[in-house]
């Protein structure tokens, strides 16, 4: 189970509503999947949100199983909660008439964490990174801007689904690293090229931290997606540690991948929506413009 903060507390325990128009699904359209967050139980499959005007997240179907409906204590409603865990959503309602199948969950957005489905171009050939290095937005920042490279989604490997949260990797005590997942066409860009640039872009000679950022979170890492991975990763290494770049020898785990977890919505693109933000100003706008110093032909015109 997720930690939850003071409100979401309020409102998925304690049975409470967060203001209409204010919370951050009210008018989100991507593709995804909607989940409790609290236990991370999936509810709601994009295609099935619709924008009723209501001021909340409405949905006009659920994940089979996937919530239950009990009478409210209003006597007049009809509450939902997650079949899981049995934390508030919100509540349904029939007979309105807004969509085909005549039904709107009224859910609230703070029950929810969405993971978002990457889409890959059809007839295109794509392989995966996952990679660690230090703080995710940095990573974000860089590898977007690769030719090649079709998305970057910040998120956590490493550990467990249940701990894959913001406050709890940050404890240091999850088992996860701070990653990002590449989804990159290996006709354009390989992986090994992807390496140079991850090796270049952060300190892979530091255990456990970049810079001010200290934990094994932050560890230098490369989750393998298969052999030809393992072995380019680990000779990468070889070269780099026998053209003693640096002065200590690098540190950069290779393992296996077992899994990836988005991280919360407000992380994406986090560079670029805020780039003014002491902590981008001052430790991932030199990586940036270092990245784009050294790699000025790789990256997207």
């Amino acid at each position: 189970m997720r930690q939850l903060n003071e409100f979401e507390r309020f409102v998925i325990e304690q049975k409470g509503t967060e203001r209409p128009f204010s919370g951050e699904y009210y008018q989100h359209s991507a593709k995804g999947v909607y989940c409790c967050r609290k236990c991370d139980a999936p509810l709601y499959l994009s295609e099935h949100k619709f924008n009723a005007h209501c001021g909340w997240p409405a949905f006009d179907d659920e994940i089979p199983g996937a919530v239950n409906r009990h009478p409210d204590a209003d006597g007049r409603r009809v509450e939902i909660v997650c079949s899981h865990c049995g934390g508030h959503l919100g509540h349904v309602f029939e007979g309105e008439l807004l969509t085909p199948k005549n039904v709107r969950h009224c859910v609230n957005s703070v029950s929810l964490h969405f993971k978002p489905l990457e889409e890959e171009p059809a007839g295109e050939p794509m392989a995966k990174a996952t990679l660690g290095g230090g703080c995710f937005w940095c990573l974000e920042a860089v590898f977007k801007e690769l030719k090649g490279v079709h998305s970057v989604v910040s998120g956590y490997a490493g550990g467990t689904e249940a701990d894959a949260e913001y406050k709890r990797v940050c404890s240091g005590h999850t088992g996860h690293a701070e990653v990002v997942q590449l989804s990159f066409n290996p006709d354009e860009i390989s992986f090994e090229t992807l390496l140079e640039v991850f090796f270049q872009i952060h300190d892979p000679t530091s255990l456990n931290r970049q810079g001010n950022d200290v934990g094994p979170q932050y560890r230098s890492v490369i989750f393998i997606h298969d052999e030809q991975q393992a072995q380019s990763a680990n000779a990468m290494i070889t070269r780099l540690n026998e053209a003693k770049l640096w002065d200590r020898p690098i540190v950069t785990q290779v393992s296996a991948f077992d899994g990836f977890y988005p991280a919360e919505d407000y992380h994406r693109d986090y560079f670029a929506h805020h780039g003014e933000q002491p902590y981008c100003a001052i430790v991932v706008r030199p990586k940036v413009d270092k990245f784009r110093a050294q790699f000025a032909a790789l990256r997207r015109r």
